[in-house]
């Protein structure tokens, strides 16, 4: 059956997407409301700020809570897991794709089983191996555990794989390493991918909370998703000064998106073409 193409069913269409749009970024647009609004304004339920606009909460949040401090300990976490996860998965993906040798498939096969794990389950271990090397507080202790990601592996392995092996056995017959090989020919033949991993390796690092919860107990390695949480109060808390920092800890976030958004474009539809 063929479906209308009127003017009608388009705007149908474009009607349905601004609904959707709107319930997606809703939860973001109330807390830039909330942000701006009295503390007076916010107890009495208003979902809109009154005039003149309070944007002298987003100036507490940096009197009142070191922001920048925790800004740049979240920044360094997710930078340092971004990088290790590139290099670690990359280096693995390219193992099981290009590197023939005995029990390839079963080693992948175990990689790939971990997806199936839960990460709570080894929350505990991992915490006393942090604890026995004595990297509780540190940026280590941080991010040493999630510098491989077998989601990664797996992604980079299935991009590596749509090269053809004639090519790596035409630079090998040039006289052309494996390193060569890997660091001029599949990394920048794959740059969409490893663009897409690293948004999400690091949009994933920066919303981290559990983990740094339970190894940081000082103010000077603390992540801002924890620092987030001190600023609220056991029986008051200052909702849009709350807001006001929420919503520059998401821009962010934001940024890495903008910044990467080209790159990560090409990766999906890369991934759903060659997929």
């Amino acid at each position: 059956m063929k479906i209308s193409q009127g003017p009608l069913s388009r705007i149908l269409v474009w009607v349905a997407l601004c609904v959707a749009a709107l319930l997606t970024t809703f939860p973001l647009l109330y807390a830039i409301a909330a942000s701006l609004m009295t503390q007076t304004d916010f107890n009495a339920g208003a979902v809109l700020p009154s005039w003149p606009l309070e944007f002298s909460n987003y100036a507490d949040a940096f009197k009142n809570f070191p922001l920048l401090r925790y800004l740049a300990n979240s920044l360094i976490m997710a930078s340092a897991v971004t990088v290790a996860v590139l290099i670690t998965s990359s280096m693995a993906a390219f193992s099981f794709t290009f590197i023939r040798y005995r029990g390839r498939g079963i080693l992948f096969a175990i990689v790939l089983a971990t997806l199936m794990i839960p990460w709570e389950a080894t929350i505990i271990v991992n915490f006393q191996t942090i604890r026995n090397l004595g990297w509780l507080n540190t940026f280590q202790g941080l991010s040493v555990p999630s510098f491989a990601m077998a989601f990664g592996i797996f992604l980079l392995r299935q991009a590596f794989s749509t090269l053809p092996n004639e090519l790596h056995e035409a630079m090998q017959v040039d006289g052309a390493t494996r390193l060569r090989f890997f660091v001029s020919t599949v990394l920048p033949l794959n740059r969409p991918m490893l663009a897409t991993l690293a948004v999400y390796t690091f949009i994933t690092t920066w919303n981290t909370y559990l983990w740094p919860l339970l190894v940081t107990s000082e103010e000077r390695v603390r992540t801002v998703q924890i620092g987030l949480r001190s600023l609220q109060g056991e029986a008051t808390t200052a909702w849009p000064l709350v807001m006001a920092t929420t919503v520059m800890v998401m821009a962010a976030t934001l940024v890495v998106l903008v910044v990467g958004q080209r790159q990560l474009k090409a990766g999906l539809v890369a991934g759903a073409v060659k997929g």
